[in-house]
């Protein structure tokens, strides 16, 4: 079984804010995250897909088809973006690392041939990340 993983970055504004707490309570929660107006990050996306190399090409799957996944699902609508207010299937949910882990990982899963896709991973800092693997 071979690895394969690419790397994309973009830059993106969240507010970490729950309707089901009270302010007090999202304040409490997250803290400098619940500005009202959001806050930024430049976030380094990495997208693992694993299987056995094809004899023909050496490829678990061309590159370029998993770069070209990556940037029509997921940073052509993140990149320079709200996540709360400009990606449509963000509404509703709290952008969180986590969150954001599993959705961009429903939104390759139908875009990549197979059962390729091994691991969503998202830094959201240097020290922080989240990683999903399909609800292993």
């Amino acid at each position: 079984m071979v690895y394969l993983t690419r790397r994309a970055s973009f830059s993106a504004a969240h507010r970490l804010w729950s309707k089901q707490l009270s302010d007090e309570e999202n304040y409490a929660v997250y803290d400098k995250c619940a500005n009202p107006n959001g806050h930024g990050h430049n976030y380094v996306l990495e997208v693992t897909v694993r299987g056995t190399p094809d004899p023909q090409t050496g490829m678990v799957l061309n590159l370029t088809a998993l770069k070209d996944a990556m940037q029509e699902q997921v940073i052509g609508w993140v990149d320079h973006k709200h996540l709360n207010h400009d990606v449509p299937w963000l509404e509703g949910f709290i952008p969180t690392a986590e969150v954001l882990a599993i959705k961009f990982w429903e939104r390759l899963q139908d875009r990549l041939p197979g059962d390729l896709l091994y691991e969503v991973k998202l830094y959201e800092t240097g020290n922080n990340s989240a990683s999903y693997r399909g609800g292993e």
